[in-house]
């Protein structure tokens, strides 16, 4: 009973995760989690480039 618990606990996570993944790409947003997902390029770094948002300090 309890493997069954967890089981539905992970597929609630995990179907919410792609609930939220499948919207965001709806509305547009190139760079999903990025502040500025939908004015982005795509070229939000993690590729050896450069991030075209960095923060200023």
């Amino acid at each position: 009973m309890v493997d069954v618990i967890i089981v539905a606990i992970l597929v609630c996570i995990i179907g919410g995760i792609l609930f939220y993944l499948y919207r965001a790409k709806k509305r547009g947003e190139v760079c999903i989690g990025c502040p500025y997902g939908r004015q982005c390029t795509g070229h939000c770094g993690g590729h050896g480039q450069e991030t075209k948002h960095k923060k200023k300090h």
